[in-house]
């Protein structure tokens, strides 16, 4: 794994890489003491995790984060601060970790540890859906690629929907919100259901999809999910589960909702 540290304060920054240094899991880490030395470093370098303060001249910590992540979408986050002020902005962006300083080595491996968690695709499972964070579907440990975006949301809701049938009308409701389901739009939506099979026989996931008299749904049967280990009290999934789910969907706060209630996650 590798990893960036950003931090203008140099004694920090020599100490959080000192620290990632003793650690088994990473095997590189570079040092920063400007953002934009490190987002110049980026644009020729891929990195798996990036560690930054917030409180930061020129470029803060927020800002580089969203940069980074448009530039690399793979990388997690972790807040590194003096100031717990800035917890609710660093989670607003989807952070996979926030310590305040002083930190210690117990402390980051544990943060580490969980930002990397997420990224993790059971091998014994040719067909896995993460749905904690940002929504992907696996097939045998590779994402599957979605020719339109719409065909992926679609999936995503199918999954929300846990096996049931929903109908081409319910789910266009979600992912159109406001937009009228007249005729034009039903044919624009047949393009998407089209697509969704397409990519999904493409990638070898073709079977848990299903259509029956215009009701589509999921066989739950034929892949994993985190959130149904979850639902059905697998103690890891609970353990995973952050709060976030399938950050991208407005549609998805209801479950998120439901189960941050049920799992006390805050």
């Amino acid at each position: 794994m590798r990893v960036i540290c950003v931090d203008d304060e140099h004694l920090v920054l020599n100490l959080v890489v000192y620290l990632c240094e003793q650690l088994p899991e990473i095997d590189e880490v570079k040092g920063f003491t400007e953002s934009k030395k490190a987002l110049e470093w980026l644009q020729t370098n891929k990195a798996d995790l990036a560690i930054l303060d917030i409180d930061m001249p020129v470029i803060d910590g927020i800002s580089l984060a969203i940069r980074i992540k448009r530039e690399q979408p793979t990388v997690s986050v972790i807040f590194l601060t003096g100031y717990s002020k800035y917890a609710v902005e660093a989670f607003k962006m989807h952070a996979q970790g926030y310590l305040l300083k002083p930190v210690n080595k117990e402390m980051l491996q544990a943060e580490i540890r969980y930002a990397m968690s997420s990224k993790a695709v059971p091998k014994e499972t040719k067909i896995y859906v993460k749905t904690f964070g940002e929504f992907e579907i696996f097939v045998d440990g590779k994402p599957v690629h979605f020719a339109r975006s719409k065909s992926k949301e679609l999936l995503a809701f199918l999954i929300d929907a846990n096996g049931a049938n929903v109908s081409r009308a319910t789910a266009f409701s979600a992912l159109y919100e406001d937009i009228f389901y007249d005729r034009k739009m039903q044919k624009q939506f047949d393009v998407i259901v089209r697509s969704l099979r397409e990519s999904l026989n493409v990638s070898g996931a073709g079977e848990i999809f299903e259509i029956k008299s215009g009701m589509m749904r999921l066989n739950t049967d034929l892949f994993d999910c985190d959130l149904y280990r979850l639902l059905n009290g697998n103690v890891d999934a609970i353990n995973e589960f952050r709060g976030e789910y399938m950050n991208a969907y407005s549609w998805a706060n209801i479950t998120e909702a439901s189960i941050t209630t049920k799992y006390g996650k805050e």
